[in-house]
């Protein structure tokens, strides 16, 4: 099978949903579904920085991650698939984070180690990707609980940000 169809060398693209459907590429779904893309790329990245043994739980739960922006890309498109579970889930995993963090006393800017850079790369993706959802929402139907997921997703980036450092021994850079 080639990769390439040639289909969109005029500018449309097909969306597959419960038919195929030809779209602008730059439909404003087509940019939602680029900054999902990207984010669940970006996370890939971060995953593949967590390479201690230590860091494993939170190498799978980015996967998961990767997982249920996949799961709400295709719900724009078809299906929800995506259950409050899943937020709820971040929830807990936030929550379990920052119990073992010091305690946040003021605005805290990225950077610190490679890992915790990364993670907060992916939290501003993450930032974007819920304001393309809001945008989307506007025109399209989107479940509430993507739109909560991805606003949690990026709360859990940075607490796992700040985890990172917090393991490797490097302190929040506080403003």
């Amino acid at each position: 099978m080639k990769i390439y169809t040639k289909q969109g060398d005029k500018g449309t693209t097909a969306v597959y949903t419960s038919t195929v459907v030809r779209m602008d590429k730059d439909d404003i779904l087509l940019d939602c579904y680029g900054t999902l893309d990207e984010l669940n790329s970006y996370l890939g990245l971060c995953a593949s920085h967590l390479d201690e043994e230590s860091m494993q739980v939170q190498k799978e739960k980015l996967l998961l991650c990767q997982q249920q922006l996949f799961a709400i890309g295709f719900a724009l498109s078809d299906s929800d698939k995506l259950e409050l579970t899943s937020v709820e889930h971040l929830e807990s995993s936030i929550d379990e984070l920052q119990a073992n963090l010091p305690a946040q006393t003021s605005f805290i800017l990225p950077g610190g180690s490679l890992v915790a850079s990364h993670l907060q790369v992916a939290r501003t993706i993450a930032r974007r990707a819920e304001r393309r959802l809001v945008s989307v929402s506007k025109h399209y139907a989107v479940n509430d609980i993507s739109l909560a997921y991805v606003n949690r997703l990026s709360d859990y980036l940075f607490v796992l940000a700040r985890h990172c450092n917090h393991a490797a021994g490097v302190a929040d850079i506080n403003v």
